[in-house]
């Protein structure tokens, strides 16, 4: 849906544009979510490399082989080896004694190639960490074709039955001979495996590829923002949703880009004819219709009438018709959507709408500072105007998830009827007191208190900060009532929201130290809104997510 894509990251990533002097920004706590670039992608895997060689003493190409074996996770490498020790080598795929394959040919110059049956000179040969020796063309045959075929993050020895990983040195060296460019795309698809083969890492969804991934260092089920300013899900890789779940958002886009309303809609409005079973619309008042086969029929009942008028039919009896009974389930469920998407679609224009404030309240701070207003650090606005954007997309998303958990959703089975109102009573109070907190905070940052007396002004002032720290809370009780009496009732573990953050979708941070230190040598502030005085009842502590969890593989696009 058009609608739905994010306004929120137009609206706030040129935070910078304001200029406040005097102001005293509280900076969001340090990210712990990496961009990664092509230029830093090395340093980002050799880091993870360090780790391994380090922890288990071994070169580098062999932790390159256990990483890619379990997935680049560290503390997973860390896990197995404790608990089982050696075994972990020989499950990755290596053997750590290493055969010195001259050895073997010091009474003979010549061997035999056990592939091609041919006798060749004992350096035209390569033996790998396994033993086995072949030579070097049979060797740079197979190497080509497992590159080519895909599998050149874990090329295994010819021999029958070995499991081993060729050294990725000797497979490059060979290759290299025969194929450079090939030899480059296998350095390049080794390289490349820290972001394809990693669970903690993926690409920025953003189109056109804007070439940035994503690492994050705790739980993958949260929202980031790239270098590019793309926020996204990193579960699943929408748009930031929260606090809809992964699944019940792509349900919903779902729902509202395909014709499943169609249905909905010929089911309510239209019967079947009796004779062809083509769907017809009335049209008239008239309760005898005709279908475009030439079948009259009843709209009261559906049956049919005798072609010469309609004598003898009677449909004023009850019975249990079926097809009454389908028609108002329809005609309920469509109600239901159409008002869970218009407050979900009118939330979501009205943030769109609300991204000129951003100029206009630049205007206006303008306008105050030609005044000499005393109060010359206005950061209590822009935290309004963020707190306003955040806040209204909490609830815009807060109408899908409330869609698909109550009336014939995921509670149905879960708990009883009566409890089942009783949450769903719960959650809409804290949906109408965000709702009402919103409006009223965007009523109050539309005011024209540039115009106003100095008191006048002072009292907007302080009505704007505490409708911010409302908000704030608000959209804390919000993601509480979801996960704790919603989320939690919930017996499969396929749900889960990332947890609430009050300085928003956390902002991911360069690998390299340089960026920041020359941060911090130019006095550049972070490009985030200050946080609001105590005044204002703000809960800065602790965040909150549910438990239930889906997993969603998705593949995503590369340098290569």
């Amino acid at each position: 849906m058009d609608h739905s894509e994010s306004s929120e990251d137009e609206y706030f990533n040129c935070d910078n544009d304001y200029t406040f002097h005097e102001e005293v920004l509280f900076s969001e706590p340090p990210s712990s979510h990496k961009v990664i670039r092509k230029e830093s992608l090395l340093a980002a895997q050799r880091e993870d490399l360090q780790k391994v060689m380090d922890l288990l003493s071994v070169k580098e190409h062999h932790a390159r082989t256990i990483l890619i074996h379990y997935r680049w996770n560290v503390e997973k490498v860390l896990m197995v080896f404790v608990d089982k020790g050696n075994e972990l080598y020989a499950e990755a795929g290596i053997t750590l004694k290493e055969h010195d394959g001259q050895s073997l040919f010091q009474i003979s110059s010549k061997v035999t190639c056990y592939i091609c049956i041919e006798e060749v000179s004992a350096i035209e040969t390569t033996t790998m960490d396994c033993g086995h020796c072949y030579c070097n063309n049979c060797w740079t045959e197979h190497f080509i074709v497992k590159i080519n075929e895909g599998q050149s993050r874990r090329v295994r020895c010819m021999a029958e039955k070995c499991n081993e990983i060729c050294d990725e040195g000797k497979v490059k060296s060979l290759v290299s001979a025969r194929d450079p460019v090939l030899a480059e795309k296998f350095d390049c698809f080794l390289l490349q495996s820290y972001i394809d083969d990693n669970k903690k890492v993926k690409w920025c969804p953003s189109i056109p590829h804007c070439g940035n991934a994503i690492r994050v260092e705790d739980d993958q089920y949260c929202e980031v923002e790239c270098a590019c300013g793309l926020q996204f899900c990193f579960n699943c890789s929408a748009e930031a949703h929260s606090p809809c779940s992964c699944m019940m958002w792509e349900l919903w886009r779902k729902k509202c880009m395909d014709e499943s309303e169609t249905v909905n809609w010929i089911t309510v409005n239209t019967k079947p004819c009796p004779h062809c079973h083509k769907p017809v619309e009335k049209n008239g008042g008239c309760n005898r219709v005709q279908c475009i086969c030439g079948q009259a029929f009843c709209w009261i009942c559906g049956c049919e009438y005798a072609w010469n008028g309609v004598q003898g039919h009677s449909c004023v009896r009850y019975k249990d018709d079926y097809h009454a009974v389908n028609t108002e389930q329809a005609r309920t469920e469509l109600l239901r959507y159409i008002h869970y998407h218009n407050h979900f679609k009118a939330h979501i224009d009205s943030l769109k709408a609300e991204c000129k404030l951003k100029r206009i309240t630049q205007e206006k701070i303008s306008h105050l500072e030609a005044k000499k207003v005393k109060a010359t650090c206005f950061a209590w606005l822009n935290n309004g105007l963020y707190r306003l954007s955040r806040s209204r997309r909490i609830l815009s998303y807060s109408y899908p998830l409330g869609y698909y958990m109550f009336g014939n959703g995921l509670l149905k089975d879960e708990v009883p009827k009566h409890v089942r109102e009783m949450k769903q009573n719960l959650f809409e109070d804290q949906q109408e007191q965000l709702e009402l907190i919103v409006e009223q905070l965007s009523m109050s940052l539309e005011l024209p208190f540039h115009e106003y007396s100095e008191y006048k002004f002072a009292e907007t002032k302080i009505r704007i900060i505490d409708l911010s720290g409302i908000a704030d809370k608000c959209c804390k009780q919000l993601y509480e009532c979801i996960d704790n009496e919603l989320l939690g009732e919930l017996h499969q573990a396929i749900h889960i929201i990332a947890p609430y953050r009050p300085y928003g979708v956390e902002r991911a941070s360069e690998i390299s130290s340089e960026s920041s230190d020359e941060n911090v040598l130019t006095g550049r502030s972070v490009a985030r809104p200050c946080q609001p005085s105590s005044s204002s009842q703000n809960f800065y502590d602790g965040s909150s997510g549910s438990t239930k969890r889906i997993k969603i593989s998705k593949e995503e696009p590369g340098w290569v």
